[in-house]
């Protein structure tokens, strides 16, 4: 096992990283940046190290990082999720120093990060993709080709990088000449790549990932889906596991599929196949995520199984230990993302102090969270603060639990998604089920919510109204 790992990363997830290593008896060495000097994990880390220029900068210079883990005797780099977790060249470096990268190896990374080139190993290893162009389209009429063959609507998508980022929806050539233009553009600010693609839009469909895990000994396993339909401009809002759609036969075959998938891209440690699935329960492979990924909780409090410390104990050599007929998914799990955002105002975040925090909890309640009381949340990362996590032994045990959680959920100073997320839990539609991508564009009602005040507002609004009833 390891001597030391480093943590390439910050918030929330630095601090499950955290977790797993003492589990493992791995010491840890934290990286923040001066905007994080007051982060939990920085606290919980054995070693923390300031890193910079600038309060992004420092998380994505690889040079900088890999020194630093060579000067204090690291012997491996978990990435996290975003930042480097996803760029190719990191893995590499790793190894030059004698470093082992906690992820799968840099081909993977690189082939698996060209969507592209993913769909084509996909397809050639027979399993379903979604019709459209697979090469880049050089032009506006090369687009418009492609559109008239696949037919309208279609998605105009990042060819690299992924999070719904440099992702368009066309319903005619005049939005997709804008599509283009505009996918092309968010697509080289996030990823420095303006290639684009295009692939037939799927009307109303369920987004249903598959997560697996992969030793270096040609063991893959899947351990059962989460749907990841409450979107909102293609970001996930709430995750579930299992999906309420899929009966045993369907999952049976999709999660076949990913290990296929898997297994053609020559993949190791954890991964998760995204697909799509259409209202007559045909599923499409779109993507896969070569990380961890936010929602890896789900997954955990369904089948009991640690995937950070299974990804560790995989990098470090060791067999995977699970054959398929192990696994054993009991329940639902559900993950509500708590943003620092305010959803009437188009969901914009909302940075600055917490001035007062309550965490939910009792029985099948998990809070994996990045702020308390008076932290000042930056306005420089990600609005993810708090993953507030719930399972039960049914359906709808697991919505009232996750409703119940919600109502004991305070976080004052900032606006977050908790009113929004509990208006979701009242849904007729949400409680039977009835899901997918477009969801939330089709109730404007969830928004429809009252804010709470400070508590000092409160007080001083009824002192107000009692001193106005007595004359005084």
């Amino acid at each position: 096992m390891f001597k030391k790992v480093l943590i390439a990363n910050r918030g929330e997830i630095a601090s499950r990283i955290i977790r797993a290593c003492r589990e493992l008896d791995i010491p840890t060495a934290a990286i923040y940046s001066e905007a994080d000097t007051t982060g939990l994990y920085v606290k919980k880390a054995n070693e923390a190290y300031m890193v910079g220029p600038g309060p992004v900068e420092g998380y994505l210079n690889m040079h900088r990082i890999i020194d630093l883990a060579t000067k204090i005797g690291v012997d491996a780099i978990h990435p996290g999720y975003g930042f480097l977790s996803e760029n190719a060249r990191f893995p590499l470096l790793c190894e030059k120093s004698g470093i082992t990268f906690i992820g799968p190896s840099s081909q993977a990374l690189a082939d698996m990060g060209d969507k592209i080139k993913a769909k084509t190993m996909m397809k050639k290893a027979g399993i379903p993709i979604l019709p459209g162009t697979l090469t880049p389209v050089k032009d506006e009429k090369e687009a418009l080709a492609g559109a008239r063959d696949i037919g309208y609507p279609v998605m105009v998508k990042a060819a690299g990088g992924g999070g719904g980022r440099g992702l368009r929806i066309a319903h005619n050539p005049k939005e997709l000449k804008n599509a283009l233009s505009s996918a092309r553009a968010e697509s080289m600010a996030a990823f420095g790549l303006s290639d684009v693609f295009l692939e037939k839009y799927v009307e109303r469909p369920r987004h249903i990932e598959f997560q697996i895990l992969a030793d270096n000994y040609g063991n893959v396993v899947h351990l059962g889906e989460r749907d990841c339909s409450i979107q909102r401009r293609h970001q996930k809002l709430i995750e579930i596991s299992p999906s309420p759609i899929l009966d045993a036969r369907l999952r049976e075959k999709m999660g076949h599929a990913a290990i296929k998938a898997a297994k053609a891209a020559n993949y190791t440690n954890a991964g998760t196949v995204e697909f799509l699935v259409d209202r007559d329960k045909n599923f499409y492979f779109i993507e896969m995520n070569t990380r961890i990924q936010v929602e890896h909780g789900v997954t955990e409090q369904v089948t009991g199984i640690d995937l950070v410390k299974k990804q560790i104990e995989i990098a470090a050599g060791r067999k995977l230990g699970l054959r398929q007929k192990d696994v054993r998914i009991s329940g639902f799990a559900m993950e509500c993302r708590i943003n620092a955002e305010d959803p009437k105002n188009n969901f914009i975040p909302s940075f600055g102090r917490v001035t007062a925090y309550y965490s939910p909890g009792g029985i099948g309640v998990r809070i994996d969270g990045a702020i308390y009381k008076d932290y000042v949340i930056p306005p420089y990362y990600d609005s993810l603060v708090v993953k507030l996590i719930v399972n039960g032994s049914t359906w709808d045990e697991t919505v009232r639990r996750m409703n119940r959680s919600l109502e004991e959920f305070v976080v004052r100073g900032v606006k977050t998604t908790i009113p929004f997320l509990r208006n979701v839990m009242n849904d007729d539609d949400f409680r039977k089920g009835h899901i997918d991508t477009g969801y939330i564009d089709r109730k404007p009602g969830l928004m429809d919510y009252y804010e709470y005040g400070e508590p000092t507002d409160i007080i001083a609004a009824i002192s107000g109204a009692i001193a106005a009833y007595h004359g005084f």
